[in-house]
């Protein structure tokens, strides 16, 4: 079967050009360019609290706030004076706090969530809750940009355009709304929902930092994900972070996946593969490989022979995460029947390497990355448009195209 029209691409180097540009802009207002609390150290508030002429422990009690308190305003700290309440607004500080948009629960209980940012762009982040063994666990999909510029062919993110990169609090605040929404905590983060990671890697570790120091999440419960940025994996491994990085391959061969993964054309596959070697060798921690099945395009077994080629001239030892594909609206791909995906997992496990299929979910909350937030927005929204107050939270009543978010 041919690969399907593809979209048109925009190139690694553009991509990068348009993230410079992005996190270069001057703001619009001093709205957008207010500081957040959120994602400072108790250390930070500390000496903040003494820059405006207040005691040091009223820094705790900030962070206290924060981070045990969820204060969404400052006007809500009740227990802080009232004129160093005025002193942080005056100062241009606000919590760092969105309000909810829009949000859908599937009825296998993933929730995803619309946050409506200080800039009127509308980020998605989706909780994934799973009983494990009896073991209840919360994951929260985080995205990192506001769309994507790298325009993957079957991803309904880079459809709905690039807007910015994402500040590290408003990472964290999407856990946060997670946390809200499912009243209980978060246990894991994926940084696998809108936009790639890398191209944002400043902000990307600032939040990886707060959710370990602050929410007190585990590195080794956090995943980095990534469909490869040159340099940028090897700057990551420098950080020795005992997080799990995915790569997102999608095809085991450079002339395949420059046609699903157009930057692929900018980072050629034996230089990805090199880096992600090294990046073991440097960190210790085993990289996973995400890799998409699309029906008649990478799925076959010769596709799974190849890819267990690949790894094993890598070093072999490697994890691969199959993610049997849901359409989006106008994709032409279409996902494989179930022998065809057994048939792939058996073409590795045969070959040693180890092997999982992830668990579809969401399917009635359109609940691949950038889906929801396509219905809703492409551009700013109208100052008039009314956030969701959180029991406002909706049920997913009428099935969307079926969707696929990381489990």
């Amino acid at each position: 079967m041919a690969a399907p029209q593809q979209v048109r691409a925009v190139p690694l180097a553009r991509a990068l050009r348009l993230r410079a540009r992005a996190s270069a802009a001057p703001a619009k207002s001093t709205e957008t360019s207010r500081r957040a609390l959120l994602g400072l150290t108790e250390p930070d508030l500390r000496q903040l609290a003494v820059d405006l002429g207040q005691q040091g422990y009223r820094g705790k009690q900030l962070h206290d706030l924060v981070y045990k308190n969820r204060a969404k305003q400052i006007e809500e700290f009740a227990y802080v004076p009232k004129v160093f309440r005025e002193a942080l607004v005056g100062a241009g500080w606000s919590v760092g706090r969105s309000p909810v948009h829009h949000a859908v629960t599937a009825t296998d209980g993933t929730t995803k969530i619309l946050l409506k940012l200080e800039d009127n762009r509308l980020v998605e982040t989706v909780g994934i809750p799973v009983d494990d063994r009896g073991t209840p666990r919360l994951t929260a999909c985080v995205s990192s940009q506001v769309g994507c510029p790298l325009r993957c062919s079957f991803c309904a993110t880079g459809k709905g355009g690039f807007a910015r990169n994402l500040k590290g609090h408003e990472i964290v605040e999407q856990v946060l709304a997670i946390e809200e929404s499912f009243k209980q905590r978060v246990t894991n983060v994926v940084f696998m929902g809108m936009g790639e990671p890398m191209l944002n890697l400043k902000a990307v570790l600032e939040a990886h930092t707060c959710l370990n120091k602050e929410l007190k999440i585990g590195q080794r419960m956090m995943t980095i994900s990534t469909v490869g940025v040159p340099n940028t994996i090897n700057k990551l491994a420098t950080h020795k972070l005992q997080s799990t990085l995915a790569v997102s391959l999608h095809a085991p061969n450079q002339t395949l996946r420059e046609t699903i993964v157009p930057s692929a054309k900018s980072y050629p596959l034996e230089a990805l593969m090199d880096d992600c070697k090294n990046y073991f060798l440097e960190t210790g921690r085993r990289v996973s490989f995400e890799y998409t099945l699309l029906a008649g395009i990478n799925d076959d077994k010769a596709h799974a022979e190849e890819l267990a080629a690949l790894l094993h001239a890598c070093g072999g030892g490697y994890h691969v995460n199959l993610i049997p594909y849901n359409p989006v609206e106008g994709s032409e791909y279409k996902r494989p029947y179930r022998k065809a995906i057994q048939a792939f997992v058996d073409g590795l496990e045969s070959r040693k390497i180890t092997v999982s299929v992830r668990q579809t979910r969401g399917l009635d909350a359109n609940a691949a990355c950038g889906q929801l937030r396509n219905e809703f927005q492409k551009n700013p929204l109208l100052e008039s448009s009314m956030p969701l107050e959180p029991n406002q939270l909706t049920k997913s009543s009428t099935p969307s195209e079926p969707s696929l978010v990381a489990a």
